[in-house]
């Protein structure tokens, strides 16, 4: 199998390389595996290294944006699993533009060159934020979709572009939305690094509002895992949702950071809310359980763990990232 990756120099989309070529998805036999990756400031050289000398991958440095160039990549592949995406929402808020280039028009320049080339399985890998805010219960995969970001409004739009290619040119498709995803070589923007990396260095955490927002939390090796199982085995146009399990307000979260670091609430400073700050998340996963066998293994507290150590032990490939640009 020839598997395509875009944004795999990303958060997940490297984790998702690393467990392909190391054997962590039996289900997965891989003849190559190429990533396409624009390697903005989220994509780093680090997060492949322990990969790069298998002789099946090759990685092609480019945007999603570029119809030509992806034009050429997609050709000869099975699969295109498509993790690239602008994705932090802050960013999102203060200008918009990139996200709608690179989520909308670069989804569908990967759409058109997979129904070109005929590509066999298209998987687009999107996120629980497409839902917007939700009181009490959870969202099932039938759920309307109304986003409170830029961010979240430009993947609604590549999900329902994904979905439409499969309803109008018979693309096999299958798009997986998952919650707030932690583990190594994230990008120290959001909260999980960002909070980590601050305290480890002796500085403060910025924590928005009332700290009550909500989240669910979904170790980034159950993420992928998820997917895998998406592509094997997810039926044609199928939504599946990947959640953690485990809720947490953006106030406990930090005190689980806290204590990890032992550091203490006098490392907490209070900052205005984001705007359109959507109050909780929630998914409700009894498809992806029924259809694809899959469940969230990794414990809430020990991923957290395993996660500060991680980078207690890699500031060589977190530091330069934090540095003024």
């Amino acid at each position: 199998m020839r598997i395509l990756i875009t944004g795999g120099a990303g958060f997940i989309g490297s984790a998702y390389v690393r467990r392909l070529l190391t054997g962590a998805e039996p289900d997965l036999r891989v003849d190559a595996v190429t990533v396409l990756d624009a390697y903005t400031y989220a994509g780093t050289e680090g997060a492949l290294d322990a990969v790069r000398a298998d002789p099946r991958l090759r990685i092609v440095r480019g945007d999603v944006r570029d119809a030509a160039l992806v034009d050429t990549c997609v050709a000869g592949h099975d699969v295109v699993v498509h993790f690239a995406a602008e994705s932090h929402v802050d960013r999102s808020i203060a200008g918009a533009a990139d996200f709608v280039t690179t989520n909308v028009v670069g989804t569908q320049n990967l759409l058109d060159a997979a129904h070109r080339h005929g590509v066999r399985r298209y998987v687009q890998v999107s996120t629980d934020e497409v839902y917007g805010s939700i009181d009490t219960g959870t969202w099932t995969e039938q759920a309307p979709l109304a986003p409170s970001s830029p961010y979240s409004a430009s993947k609604a739009a590549s999900d329902l572009l994904a979905l439409a290619q499969h309803r109008t040119h018979g693309l096999d498709v299958v798009v997986t939305r998952g919650a707030n995803t932690y583990g190594p070589y994230q990008y120290p923007e959001k909260i999980v690094p960002l909070f980590v990396t601050n305290l480890l260095d002796g500085h403060d955490v910025p924590l928005y509002g009332d700290g009550g927002n909500v989240r669910d939390w979904l170790h980034v090796d159950d993420h992928c895992h998820g997917i895998a199982l998406a592509q094997t085995r997810g039926r044609a146009g199928g939504i599946y949702h990947l959640g953690g399990g485990t809720a947490l307000t953006n106030r406990e979260l930090t005190g689980r950071l806290l204590a990890a670091c032992d550091a203490g609430w006098n490392r907490v400073r209070p900052v205005a809310d984001r705007k359109g700050h959507d109050r909780r998340y929630a998914l409700d996963c009894t498809t992806t359980h029924r259809e694809l066998g899959w469940s969230p293994t990794v414990d809430l507290d020990k991923g957290l763990a395993a996660t500060v150590e991680w980078y207690r032990e890699n500031r060589a490939w977190w530091a330069p990232l934090k540095q003024p640009r």
